[in-house]
């Protein structure tokens, strides 16, 4: 079966857990899921249960300094920048090696639009991965370069949120 390219994107909450979902999905019909996670640092829920499914379902996640790319010192942003490249080279030789079925980069355009990887690296990744695995890719503003290679494209968009009424984000809901 060809692998196609799928892209969650959009400021409404929810972009992960479709991505978790379409992974458990798969896992269910025997496919081995790889999740790549960028820019994550703390601990998640999605983590959590994922590492329950291993080793049909995996996570990868850097040593991340857990801040905010506007928090980070010019160095710790050189050091997030590495980190990241070298989850994306990760990922790019778990999408060419054929061992997973499907590949999940988790916040991939959060990583491009703080520029700690470069878009072209992740066009190649799609371009060279073996021809059977599906990509999934998360986060908002998705670049026009990658909506043109994805087959699907599905933008989630927020109408109301709590966190405008100040309600902090919450554990098993938010995390």
């Amino acid at each position: 079966m060809q692998g196609l390219v799928h892209i969650y994107t959009g400021n409404g909450k929810g972009k992960t857990s479709a991505a978790v979902g379409l992974g458990i999905r798969a896992c269910g019909r025997g496919f081995k899921v790889l999740m790549v996670q960028f820019l994550k640092g703390t601990e998640t829920g999605e983590a959590i249960t994922i590492e329950k499914l291993a080793p049909m379902f995996t996570i990868h996640r850097g040593k991340s300094t857990g801040k905010f790319t506007w928090q980070m010192s010019s160095e710790e942003k050189e050091y997030e920048k590495n980190v990241q490249n070298e989850l994306l080279d990760y990922a790019r030789k778990a999408a060419a090696s054929g061992q997973w079925q499907m590949v999940i980069l988790d916040e991939i355009m959060a990583a491009i639009k703080s520029e700690m990887v470069k878009v072209e690296d992740v066009v190649s990744l799609i371009k060279d991965r073996h021809r059977d695995v599906e990509i999934v890719l998360t986060g908002r503003n998705a670049p026009n370069e990658l909506i043109e290679l994805a087959d699907y494209v599905s933008e989630i968009n927020e109408v109301k949120h709590p966190m405008n009424k100040g309600i902090a984000a919450r554990k098993g809901i938010e995390f």
